[in-house]
Formats: C-alpha cells, sequence, structure tokens
C-alpha cells in the first residue's frame, strides 16, 4: 500500500469527534462569517505567539498581501524578499505595482542570507520580507537590525512556520507584521484556505482589520479601498480543535525529523536538514537534497514512497517574473537547491513502519 505524503485522513480520524462537534455548532447558529469561533481563534493564536494581535483571514497570501496593503506599499516601492519561496511570497508584492528585489539565500538553511541585504537596499526600498522556510526561521534578529537602520519594515512570511521557536520566541511575532497560512497540508491546517495575520502595533491592527472587510470602520462605512479577506467560522472551528493538540503534533513531527536525520546520516548523495542551534523547526517540509533529483523521485515513487518539490524552479526564473529582468546565473545558491531538492513524507501520523521503508529504499538507492 501507497503510503501518504501527508496523512491527513489519520488526523481527522483522531479528533473526528471533537471536529464534527464544533462544525455542527457552527452549522446550528448558522453564523458563518465572525462570531465566536473566529473570536476564540484569534485569542488562542494570540496567547500562543504571546503577540498583542491575531488577525484571522482568508490566506497565506492574503495574510501577506493585507500586510503589505497597511504598510501602504505603492507603484514604485521595492520590497526585498527571497527567489526561493512560494510564489505568493513575491506575487503580493506585484500585484500592488511594487517591485520584488531578490536576494540570494543561505546553502545550508534555505533561508535569505541576512549578509546580503543591505546591499540591495536602495532609496525605494520600503521592507523585507524574510521567509522562514520549511518551518524554521530566518535571521530575524540581524534582518529587524538592518530593517531599523534604514527605517524600513520587516513582514515575516510565516506561511511554513507557525508554532516553531526563534531565540525563545514564537514565529509571526519576531517584527513588525507576521503571516501565516492555514492551508490543509501546513503543521496546523483547515480544510480549506486560511491564514493570520500578527503585530504589535495598535494602529495596523486596527487597519488590517479593516482592510480584510473592504476597508469598513463601520457597517456601509469605508476608510479604505479593501479586500474580502475574511475567515469563515467553520474554518476557525476546525483550527480551534487542531491548535489544542498542536504542540502535540509539533512534538512527533521533531521526533519523525530526527529519526530521518539519523537514518539517512551516513546515505550518500544525500543531504539532510540543516537546523541552526538557537531556533527549531516545525517541519512544514522534510527536505533533503539529491543528485539526480528525477530518477530518485520515479525511483520511490515505484516502491509506493510519494515526494514533492518545493521548489523546483527559483522565482527570478518564473516568466511572471521576467519583467524585473534578471537571467540565470544571478542568484546562484538558489538556482543549485531548486534543483536538487526533494521533500519526502511528513506527517505527526507517519508510522514508524513507513518511515523505515522510506530510509530503507533511499539507503538502498545510495549505498
Amino acid at each position: 500500500m501507497a503510503i501518504n505524503f501527508i496523512d491527513l485522513q489519520a488526523q481527522y480520524r483522531a479528533y473526528k469527534e471533537e471536529i464534527d462537534r464544533e462544525i455542527l455548532e457552527v452549522c446550528e447558529s448558522a453564523q458563518f462569517i465572525g462570531g465566536p469561533k473566529i473570536a476564540q481563534l484569534e485569542k488562542s493564536l494570540a496567547e500562543y505567539t504571546d503577540a498583542a494581535h491575531a488577525i484571522a483571514c482568508s490566506s497565506g497570501t492574503d495574510a501577506l498581501l493585507l500586510a503589505l496593503m497597511a504598510l501602504e506599499i505603492k507603484p514604485g516601492d521595492e520590497v526585498i524578499t527571497t527567489p526561493f519561496t512560494f510564489i505568493a511570497t513575491a506575487e503580493v508584492i506585484a500585484f500592488l505595482g511594487a517591485k520584488s528585489v531578490f536576494v540570494d539565500i543561505e546553502e545550508k538553511s534555505y533561508n535569505i542570507d541576512s549578509h546580503k541585504i543591505e546591499a540591495a537596499i536602495t532609496e525605494r526600498t520600503k521592507a523585507i520580507i524574510p521567509v522562514s522556510l520549511y518551518g524554521q526561521c530566518a535571521d530575524m534578529d540581524a534582518i529587524n537590525a538592518i530593517a531599523a537602520k534604514h527605517g524600513l519594515s520587516v513582514i515575516e512570511d510565516a506561511c511554513q512556520s507557525f508554532g516553531a521557536s526563534y531565540k525563545g520566541k514564537k514565529s509571526c511575532n519576531l517584527s513588525t507584521i507576521g503571516c501565516t497560512s492555514f492551508f490543509p497540508s501546513k503543521p496546523l491546517g483547515c480544510y480549506g484556505d486560511g491564514g493570520a495575520i500578527f503585530t504589535n502595533d495598535d494602529a495596523l491592527a486596527q487597519k488590517m482589520r479593516m482592510l480584510l472587510n473592504h476597508g469598513q470602520n463601520a457597517r456601509y462605512k469605508h476608510r479604505y479601498i479593501g479586500i474580502n479577506g475574511r475567515l469563515d467560522a467553520i474554518q476557525a472551528a476546525v483550527l480551534n480543535v487542531k491548535l489544542k493538540h498542536f504542540d502535540d503534533e509539533l512534538a512527533l513531527r521533531q521526533k519523525i525529523a530526527a529519526r530521518y536525520d539519523d537514518g539517512l546520516f551516513t546515505c550518500n548523495n544525500v543531504t539532510t536538514p540543516y537546523v541552526k542551534a538557537d531556533r527549531d523547526s516545525v517541519y512544514a517540509q522534510y527536505s533533503i537534497r539529491v543528485q539526480d533529483r528525477d530518477n530518485v523521485a520515479a525511483a520511490l515513487s515505484a516502491r509506493g514512497i510519494p515526494t514533492a518539490v518545493h521548489y523546483p524552479m527559483a522565482l527570478h526564473l518564473q516568466e511572471a517574473f521576467a519583467p524585473l529582468g534578471y537571467k540565470a546565473g544571478d542568484f546562484p545558491i538558489s538556482e543549485k537547491i531548486s534543483e536538487e531538492i526533494m521533500s519526502l513524507p511528513m506527517s505527526p501520523f507517519l508510522s514508524h513502519e513507513d518511515q523505515e521503508q522510506i530510509i530503507a529504499a533511499l539507503k538502498a538507492l545510495h549505498a
């Protein structure tokens, strides 16, 4: 029987009674937008991260968009970010008519190289968006220091790192604004699209709440041009249940990652994830690097082992960003990693037997 890449069915079965009850309460109340489930979720998210404000919204992409809108990023502005990430990070910058200025990544952590950021700053730079990729926070202290020196805002793209710790603090509460995603495959996922925005700035929080609800400051009174960026109550109900079990699941993710690390340590041609000593990872993906990736993936697939690639092409080489004028070779580390990276099955519900099968298959390919 094939192994699940992410076992959402097992997770649902584990919490089925709680989840069904919470969803039924929403259906019986018919309060599908706003209401107590949203309020409960926002309170719990703020407490979990120790942020002053947690604002539920419709997706991680919209969280990033709302953050940029609140900071009044406009056409002609520049925002520094990484080319090795999901397109949403730079897509929202382009959507507002601003320009993504890419900075290459560290070869070991795959996060933006903070030592290269300052050289990319110009008089048009308004913000920096570091991505906490695969579940490990970027070098937020160094990035915040650069931003403070130049009067810039920092938005942590924490769409893969909710729950991660950095020097004793939680991801999403490490910068001006933090943004996360609750897409179903995330470590904390709902049953559709969902996201949240975090900040300790009261004025920004108030503004983002208006922006996600068509810019309203009172019913049918609109202070801003906004979007429909609300999270629905059924998704909040699911998240309220899963958040109760979240820390237990993170412990299992880290145990499974450690087992992968140990099992693949002596495996030729396999580079396992590197996590810096002053932080941890929630392992949104367990991503290894291999040579001849397509053949390795095909061989694993033949054994019933699924894999995925996050991400096969750096953003500066995507057709959508051709107007930025970048070319192959501009960000060599991002390009190299995109050719070698491959994610293995990762879930708190991945069985020991299935994981041993995965490790054994990789060892057989790279003996």
